[in-house]
């Protein structure tokens, strides 16, 4: 019960972050495409990413008694999915310097964004802000779903191991029970039943 909650807890708010990276990141890829453009890859990454994790969380999510049952198997997708994150928001990690809020003249190190304008990198200049800042919001979301799915991973890889426990206790009772029924029933009839059926009777 307690892993129910906990597990579908995280999983929302797994949806619930990944939901707004998509649509943030299909704006950019949108955006590309219309122009037959190739998508930067530190874009295309973590928008990949993200969709596969999102129907993921959306599957686990609602088929919640076969994920219970394979919890090993979905610890194991879960910590591959952390390593993805990862992986993505390293691609994306020079946005963390950008900034996207102040417009001043004078860089030393310019970050295009394509058709979206550019960013500074430990500088000011910033053309195109509403760009800037959708990227840095989607790097943002990719780090706390890193954190979140490494939680899911944890939770289900401690039910699991308890349900493995518990079928290994299960199949040494089974086991021991049915050694006792073998044992009963080919035990020899005792000397007192041996004794009364060869008695005879006179009447």
């Amino acid at each position: 019960m307690i892993f129910a909650v906990f597990f579908a807890f995280w999983r929302f708010l797994q949806i619930i972050t990944l939901i707004p990276t998509i649509g943030l990141l299909a704006y950019f890829v949108d955006g590309y495409n219309k122009l037959n453009a190739l998508t930067p890859t530190y874009i295309l990454i973590l928008f990949i990413v993200s969709v596969l994790a999102g129907a993921w969380a959306i599957f686990t999510i609602f088929s919640y008694h076969r994920s219970s049952t394979n919890a090993t198997f979905v610890a194991l997708i879960d910590i591959l999915f952390v390593g993805a994150f990862i992986g993505a928001v390293y691609q994306l990690r020079f946005i963390t310097n950008a900034d996207c809020s102040h417009v001043v003249s004078g860089s030393q190190t310019d970050v295009s964004l394509g058709i979206f304008g550019s960013a500074t990198v430990n500088g000011l200049h910033v053309q195109v802000d509403k760009s800037c800042a959708m990227l840095k919001a989607s790097f943002a979301f990719g780090i706390l779903n890193a954190i979140f799915f490494f939680f899911t991973a944890v939770l289900a890889a401690m039910h699991g191991d308890r349900l493995s426990s518990r079928d290994q206790k299960t199949y040494v009772r089974e086991s021991h029970s049915r050694r006792h029924s073998h044992r009963s029933s080919q035990a020899p009839p005792s000397r007192h039943s041996s004794h009364h059926s060869h008695r005879r009777v006179y009447v």
